[in-house]
């Protein structure tokens, strides 16, 4: 029996949407944000082609030469509101846990909301709390990177 669970996050950002779109789009800019603090996400090792089949990878780095490669594909691509992409590939997952991610931006006064809904298969509550808690984080770096993009 497949396990599914799903889970959503709203987040405002001080910053233009199309520079929150950036920062999910444009290596240099996803490489500021992507990850735990912990890893590292090198702009070498991001491939983002943004469109609909293509593929998306980004490899994190940690101490000792810990390494953990991230990857799916874009289903959905509509600058600068939305995207939908997987991670893994949810239609045929093996046992392994994947997910389909949809983002939406909207801007009002300068502002940043972001709708972000994660949908995975081959998972439980457990992980998908687990998940949340990581993208959580992820979101706090992309909060501080676009406050002050030149900074970071």
């Amino acid at each position: 029996m497949t396990q599914t669970a799903e889970y959503d996050l709203i987040r405002i950002f001080d910053a233009p949407r199309e520079l929150v779109w950036a920062a999910w789009t444009e290596p240099e800019r996803f490489s500021r944000w992507f990850g735990p603090a912990t890893l590292t996400a090198p702009v070498g090792r991001i491939s983002l082609d943004v469109r609909p089949g293509g593929v998306w990878r980004s490899t994190l780095v940690g101490e000792e030469g810990f390494e953990v490669t991230l990857d799916g594909t874009y289903r959905e691509v509509e600058a600068p509101e939305r995207l939908v992409f997987t991670t893994g590939d949810p239609d045929h997952p093996g046992d392994a846990p994947a997910s389909v991610v949809t983002v939406g931006l909207t801007e009002t006064d300068g502002k940043t909301e972001m709708r972000f809904h994660q949908y995975g298969v081959n998972t439980d509550q457990e992980h998908a709390a687990q998940a949340k808690e990581g993208w959580n984080e992820f979101f706090d770096r992309l909060a501080a990177y676009v406050k002050s993009p030149s900074l970071i």
